[in-house]
């Protein structure tokens, strides 16, 4: 018997599997999931995850060969934990809080990862914030049997750069694997809405798909607030668009549920503006779209545009493009720091794989592999369970990564673009100016709320407070608080992302 125990996700491609693995296809959705991994397992073993397109992350228990099984989909969109106790059993879940509830987990800080965090601002790679509770990595197996447990790889991407192909190729090709992904993405009985920003990605995604409402967030303060560009685009394209004004207050009172949430710190501001977003998307529908994937496969960071500067000298330094404290200033704020434990250590082997490539394609590998997996993905994840609501990403499909692995860097980015070729796909649904928009990001005015009463009479509360003194130097990061407030709002990533962690920790790990 094949059982299968835990399981996430949504398959994509189920109509062939059901074919190829002779399987009468349930109507239920997560029977007929399940049923299709256990029946893949039987048949393909642990190279059954190549064979499946969409998200996943799931645990089968096999009588016949006796392992404990469990896999994480190739590009991480879902999370799978593991925890081998002190009698040598092992712990697994599809979150941190289904292990640390369990016997036989021991709770202690993994205070290494706070070294790494406050680079990253997230928590990159398998280690978690809880000593010996690890994340299995994207397109990764593991085996438990007899006692004995072992990690295996099945998916390591394959750059083939295809030539003679011109820009037009390229666009088309995008667009058609866009156009066959997109049927698959939900059972034709589902109704989804989309997230909607004023960029490219999102605004593709409306328009190549049947969702007739769209989601936006926006500010009262009209520097940051991109939702009129939202409003724009939904008429444009005939679709419907729904705004939530995100207010200083609701942030600031949303943070510490978020940190629960997220089940470990995460210094990314825009975070809860996305739980916020979910909230509001969960009282209207339980399906929403949202456009990640785009930019890490086909160049959408301005830092890009800067790939051939760096040249060879990347892997000494690049592991994503949040890295906010160098080496010297972390030693700086933290009681204990290990000159061992470096960034660059996490994408060594990942730059040992990429020898020979160029510059821009080795930096997007590091953000597709670290920065997705560590903080976009995570967080998707976490706040999309956390508030009732599935979001799914259609772009971030393996058809899509693949069409990105063949194509040479050229139509990624140049010294004035970014998204090339991805953007000439757009345009042939977008108005010209919605395809050619430059990027935006997701502002959130965090920079300006932080520095105000009542916020930072809790942020200093916080730094003043016994978890600050416990593990940080209180005076250095007084230091960096109060120059802050002075006037130089560029150390506002500092701030918050300490801030964060101190959040996190006093509610969440020591309460």
């Amino acid at each position: 018997m094949t059982e299968v125990r835990q399981y996430i996700g949504s398959i994509r491609n189920w109509r062939q599997l059901c074919g190829e693995l002779g399987l009468v296809p349930a109507s239920d959705r997560s029977t007929r999931e399940k049923e299709i991994l256990a029946r893949a397992y039987e048949v393909w073993g642990s190279d059954m995850g190549n064979h499946i397109y969409g998200s996943f992350a799931f645990t089968i228990y096999s009588e016949e060969d006796g392992c404990l099984f469990g896999c994480r989909d190739q590009l991480g969109t879902r999370p799978l934990y593991y925890y081998r106790t002190a009698d040598r059993r092992l712990l697994t879940g599809l979150s941190m809080r289904e292990i640390i509830s369990q016997e036989g987990f021991v709770k202690e800080l993994n205070e290494g990862m706070l070294q790494l965090y406050l680079g990253f601002t997230y928590c990159p790679g398998a280690e978690t914030f809880y000593k010996g509770l690890y994340k299995l990595l994207p397109g990764r197996y593991f085996c438990f049997k007899d006692g004995d447990f072992s990690i295996g790889r099945y998916y390591k991407p394959e750059y083939r750069f295809e030539e003679g192909k011109s820009l037009q190729d390229w666009a088309d090709e995008i667009h058609e694997t866009i156009r066959r992904i997109v049927p698959e993405v939900k059972d034709e009985e589902e109704r989804a809405e989309s997230f909607l920003s004023g960029g490219v990605d999102s605004s593709y995604l409306v328009a190549m798909t049947d969702v007739q409402m769209t989601a936006s967030a926006g500010y009262e303060d009209a520097r940051f607030d991109e939702s009129p560009l939202s409003k724009e685009t939904a008429d444009a394209l005939g679709k419907g668009n729904r705004r939530c004004v995100i207010t200083p207050e609701r942030y600031f009172e949303m943070i510490p549920k978020v940190m629960q949430y997220l089940e470990q710190p995460l210094g990314d501001a825009s975070t809860v503006v996305l739980a916020i977003a979910c909230q509001e998307e969960a009282k209207v529908t339980k399906l929403c779209y949202s456009g990640e994937g785009a930019d890490e496969f086909f160049g959408g960071y301005n830092i890009y545009k800067r790939a051939e500067v760096y040249g060879d000298n990347l892997k000494t330094f690049y592991v994503g493009n949040t890295n906010i404290m160098k080496e010297d200033e972390k030693q700086k704020l933290l009681k204990v720091y290990d000159p061992e434990r470096l960034p660059i250590g996490l994408a060594k082997e990942l730059y040992e794989e990429l020898e020979g490539l160029d510059p821009l394609t080795k930096m997007m590998a590091v953000d597709t592999a670290i920065w997705l997996d560590g903080d976009i993905y995570f967080a998707i994840d976490k706040l999309s369970q956390a508030t009732g609501l599935e979001i799914r990403m259609p772009f971030t499909d393996l058809r899509l990564y693949d069409v990105a692995l063949r194509m040479p860097p050229v139509f990624k980015v140049d010294q004035e673009k970014d998204k090339v070729a991805f953007r000439q796909a757009a345009s042939k649904v977008l108005p010209e100016e919605v395809a050619f928009r430059k990027k935006l990001g997701f502002p959130v005015p965090i920079r300006l709320w932080l520095a105000t009463e009542p916020f930072i009479s809790d942020v200093r509360k916080r730094f003043e407070g016994e978890a600050a003194k416990r593990y940080f130097h209180e005076e250095a990061i007084l230091a960096i608080l109060e120059e802050y407030v002075n006037g130089n709002d560029q150390l506002w990533r500092k701030v918050w992302t300490i801030y964060a962690f101190l959040i996190w920790y006093e509610e969440c790990y020591s309460g």
